[in-house]
């Protein structure tokens, strides 16, 4: 009886097991060496696929089915993203599969940031200058007057 209860208790516990499918049978797609360098160095480098380091670096990254970019940014420097392609060779029986990064390594050159404006100073509004006298006209002469 002790075995109909624990063959029962075992078909039930895996019925509640649906989520148990092949795609946890499949590899896990192989890491591929990517090399990053950057003029100038010390730069910040991230994957669009998560890793990151400071240049000049080397990180592993799975080689996923389509490329990926990387962005170098630093302080001071406008950041600048570069396309990673993966090509991948299938292999037949006489050489195995490979996977190849292109570009090797990854090279981007940064460039200064522009200078922030120079702030001006608020124009103060000109004083009114005031208004000029209506100019007489040049009296004539007094001529003596007449007895």
């Amino acid at each position: 009886m002790r075995r109909v209860i624990a063959i029962a208790l075992t078909g039930a516990s895996l019925a509640g097991c649906s989520s148990l499918s092949l795609d946890s049978f499949k590899p896990a797609p192989p890491l591929v060496k990517v090399a990053l360098e950057s003029a100038p160095p010390g730069a910040d480098a991230t994957t669009s696929l998560g890793p990151a380091c400071k240049t000049p670096c080397s990180i592993d990254v799975p080689a996923p089915d389509a490329g990926f970019s990387v962005t170098f940014a630093g302080p001071k420097f406008q950041p600048v993203t570069i396309p990673v392609q993966v090509i991948r060779n299938p292999g037949d029986f006489a050489s195995p599969p490979t996977t190849i990064i292109e570009p090797s390594p990854v090279f981007a050159e940064l460039r200064p940031a522009a200078p922030p404006p120079k702030a001006r100073k608020p124009m103060r509004p000109k004083k009114p200058k005031p208004p000029k006298a209506a100019a007489a006209p040049n009296p004539a002469p007094a001529q003596p007057a007449a007895r």
